[in-house]
């Protein structure tokens, strides 16, 4: 019997898992064959030299990257502009990572086999127009917001242990008088603790001024880009600068990746799908919040019984043991 040479080209799935410095490749056919790995570095040339290395093996079919919001964010789009079709990947299970145990091929591997698999699906972020620069202003928002909130509860702690005669002078003051006021103070010669608690303060209310205006500067940079990226969104009624930039930049620069309304809330972490119980209501009832508790037995099922059932009457509703101790104590 003649053997029949196989014809079809081989077809290259690569999986990749990514770090800050290097990212380590395994490629895999389409019959779940590992054909080799690859470790590189995360430049330019790198990712070159991950794609010159892809297509020797044969035809590359797609590239599952894990990270591709963090890590292989830039690996993610130098694929895309190579016309490449990138698959985000998440990482494997804690069961699977224990099982087989944890390496960066191993993670490449099981990256490669998700993808050939279907298990992993998502289309990555772009990553490369306006929802990138909203996400980037931010960044920067927030951790001025955050730097600001720190200032101003080191000038509240600071005021507590001031000497009397300026903790007097400021404690009354509300949040933004007493930064106009403490960036007034004048300590002069550092001499004494006065002195420091005033060159201190005035510090402390300077930072919160430049802080007050690098953040009105990005909000006012937000709203512009907010506005040119989805005017309808700015439309909608309760919806800021603010509320729309988090929402787009959940969405990202390609939002047809979110095929449905119910891919997004997904994403957003609540997923419309039933409970696999068929129980849609998780409430108590009105009945059941109203009623006492029953008591919670220690001992065996007879026990238990005792606790719940109510005390045996007689006839004229008096406890059965009230009336023995009657019949004893006439005896």
């Amino acid at each position: 019997m003649s053997r029949i040479s196989q014809l079809e080209p081989i077809r290259v799935t690569v999986g990749v898992d990514t770090h800050r410095d290097v990212h380590v490749a395994v490629a895999l056919d389409q019959l779940g064959r590992r054909l080799d790995q690859i470790e590189l570095a995360t430049t330019r040339a790198g990712y070159e030299r991950l794609l010159a290395w892809a297509e020797r093996l044969g035809v590359v079919e797609a590239f599952g990257v894990e990270a591709t919001g963090c890590y292989g964010a830039a690996l993610a789009r130098h694929l895309r502009a190579r016309e490449m079709l990138v698959v985000e990947v998440m990482r494997p299970n804690r069961q699977t990572r224990r099982r087989k145990g944890k390496s960066d091929p191993t993670d490449a591997e099981a990256a490669a086999r998700a993808v050939l698999s279907a298990e992993a699906a998502g289309s990555p972020k772009a990553g490369d127009d306006l929802v990138e620069m909203i996400r980037l202003l931010r960044v920067a928002r927030g951790t001025a917001i955050k730097a600001r909130t720190q200032a101003i509860n080191a000038l509240r702690s600071l005021l507590v242990t001031a000497p009397p005669e300026l903790r007097e002078q400021l404690r009354a003051l509300s949040t933004s008088r007493l930064v106009g006021k403490a960036a007034q103070l004048r300590p002069g010669a550092l001499g004494s603790p006065l002195a420091a608690s005033k060159l201190a303060l005035s510090h402390l209310a300077r930072r919160c001024q430049t802080l007050e205006v690098e953040i009105r500067s990005l909000d006012g940079q937000l709203a512009r880009l907010t506005t040119t990226a989805s005017p309808q969104l700015i439309e909608a009624f309760g919806v800021g600068a603010d509320t729309a930039g988090a929402l787009l930049v959940a969405a990202g620069d390609n939002p047809d990746r979110l095929r449905s309304e119910a891919a997004f809330s997904m994403l957003c972490g609540s997923s419309p799908i039933k409970a696999c119980s068929g129980k849609t209501n998780r409430h108590r009832s009105t009945e059941a919040a109203t009623a006492k508790p029953t008591p919670r037995s220690t001992g065996s099922c007879s026990s238990a019984c005792a606790t719940t059932k109510p005390p045996r009457t007689t006839s004229n509703g008096a406890p059965a043991r009230a009336r023995a101790n009657a019949r004893s104590s006439a005896a």
